[in-house]
């Protein structure tokens, strides 16, 4: 009975051990990942407050390796000692940010909106276009992004100066829909091919028509899909370079081109790019941590549902 009572008490022990140690390798390995992924946020927070032999040395640690500066915050007129005085860079940068948000906001829900129903329609009903069917349909729509944009960039500048778009928000809102109305159509098939149809049956048993089913069924199930498509589409719209560059001047410029232009005769003034670069990004940031709670407590619901 002894013996008994400490074979079970070793392989209780063993037992614990072998929980707490993959506890801990698996919490360090998100510690780790963590780590990797907030890194590169860290390290333009902290170049934004350094100035041009603290970039140079690498410095990491304020007030360990470098004394903060607000150098890079001052050539945009947000520091401290200069946001109360006129800056002409300050407002350039609250108009391209007006532009960001305006374009890439817009974009994200018509392509949301667009996408949604197109992908709606190809995960419940069957189409043929010639020799394409549903599947056909949908990788035609995924072998849009295969095309490089530098291919597009002569078409749209022809078009777009024959039709008077060239410097407009309209024009980059257009586009910018067409580049992620893709991707919103492939997660969005997924997200409604996972619902199950009896739910729309059971509606239009009730007297919903196949609109109503959609609205009032289907789309509060599905809803934490769109909100990730609409956090991707968002993120990318955010950040795209090259057709802002390419079809904007004066009146429509985005914070990407602002960026990439914070270069001199005397080199690249990394700290004013790490200090826009910051500002830029922070908005993402927090639209992605108030959007990722709505993401879990809207998967919470569909699986009440």
């Amino acid at each position: 009975m002894t013996a008994q009572i400490f074979r079970d008490s070793a392989a209780d022990r063993e037992f614990q051990t072998s929980f707490w140690v993959g506890r801990v390798a698996i919490y360090g390995a998100l510690i780790l990942w963590a780590f990797i992924c907030l890194f590169p946020i860290y390290w333009t927070l902290t170049t934004s407050f350094k100035i041009a032999p603290n970039v140079m040395k690498g410095a990491l640690v304020p007030w360990w390796d470098f004394a903060p500066d607000w150098k890079g915050w001052r050539a945009l007129g947000l520091s401290p000692d200069t946001i109360s005085a006129t800056s002409t860079v300050r407002e350039e940068f609250l108009k391209r940010f007006w532009n960001s948000t305006i374009t890439a906001l817009s974009s994200s829900v018509l392509a949301v909106v667009l996408g949604s129903l197109a992908a709606y329609g190809l995960s419940r009903f069957q189409y043929r276009f010639g020799y394409m069917k549903n599947q056909d349909i949908s990788f035609f729509f995924l072998s849009q992004l295969i095309l490089p944009p530098v291919v597009l960039a002569l078409p749209f500048l022809v078009l777009y100066r024959e039709v008077d778009l060239l410097d407009t928000r309209i024009g980059l809102i257009l586009l910018y829909t067409l580049t992620v109305l893709p991707i919103v159509i492939w997660i969005m098939k997924d997200q409604f091919e996972s619902i199950p149809t009896e739910l729309e049956e059971a509606a239009l048993v009730d007297g919903l028509g196949i609109w109503g089913a959609f609205l009032t069924i289907i789309l509060p199930i599905a809803l934490p899909g769109m909100v990730a498509a609409f956090i991707l589409s968002l993120v990318l719209t955010w950040n795209e370079y090259f057709f802002a560059a390419l079809l904007t001047s004066t009146h429509a410029n985005t914070l990407p081109v602002m960026v990439a232009s914070q270069t001199g005769s005397q080199g690249i003034s990394w700290w004013s790019m790490a200090a826009l670069s910051w500002a830029a990004i922070l908005p993402l940031i927090v639209i992605g941590v108030l959007l990722e709670r709505f993401i879990i407590k809207g998967m919470a619901a569909g699986a009440v549902k």
